[in-house]
């Protein structure tokens, strides 16, 4: 009998950073099991859920996905800073939960919105709690039940879910993203989460996320991850 070849699945959320050599694949499986585990995480582990507010402070990073996704999938509103500017304007009295990247928590203690929760995503200094850590005792456990209200607000500015999904989309079509492409981002290019992340897969495509771009090395990643869209 001839041999059976079993193919992985193939990732539907691709990270890659030029500089410190990280690189991880997440299937479409995997990263709906983070996003759970990270919404069952604010539901069952901080009592937050619908009308609760998320303050991220963040750069583009496969970590930033599941984060953005898990809140959105409790319910949160979520408001996403760009990584330059990072709460310098963002009220101090309002959110109920922080995400803040572990390379900035340090600079950021006075600008960081004061929550009830804080998680730092990657290298987390001493005396901050771990975004993996936290959610990881929650992956594989049933998800909490969320009656999904398109027409609730997905942001504290009142972009409510529906019209979050109707940007995303115009914007996948306005670069030309459609069902089956593979589109490759420069994350110092593209920081805001609607192009990077909701675009795509709104379309059901799949993304390449590449910080510290090495552009030397661009066309054999190309094809080495099977890239049709450069963004």
């Amino acid at each position: 009998m001839d041999n059976l070849v079993v193919s992985a699945p193939p990732a539907l959320l691709t990270y890659y950073d030029d500089r410190t050599g990280e690189h991880v694949g997440l299937t479409a499986a995997e990263v709906g099991d983070w996003a759970a585990a990270t919404a069952a995480l604010l539901v069952e582990g901080c009592a937050l859920g619908p009308g609760d507010r998320a303050a991220a402070l963040l750069q583009p990073h496969w970590q930033t996905a599941v984060a953005l996704l898990g809140a959105w999938s409790a319910g949160l509103e979520v408001s996403y800073q760009i990584w330059a500017t990072a709460g310098l304007q963002t009220p101090q009295e309002t959110y109920d939960v922080t995400f803040v990247a572990g390379s900035r928590v340090r600079s950021w203690l006075e600008e960081l919105p004061k929550g009830r929760h804080q998680f730092v995503l990657g290298d987390t200094p001493d005396g901050y709690r771990s975004f993996t850590a936290a959610v990881r005792p929650y992956l594989g456990v049933r998800p909490p039940v969320h009656v999904f209200d398109d027409g609730a607000a997905a942001s504290p500015e009142g972009t409510t879910f529906r019209q979050l999904g109707s940007i995303a989309t115009s914007v996948a079509q306005n670069h030309g993203i459609g069902r089956g492409d593979r589109v490759l981002i420069d994350a110092s290019a593209t920081e805001q989460p609607v192009v990077w992340l909701l675009a795509p897969l709104s379309v059901g495509a799949s993304v390449v996320l590449c910080a510290n771009l090495d552009r030397s090395n661009l066309d054999a990643r190309i094809e080495a991850e099977q890239v049709t869209k450069v963004l």
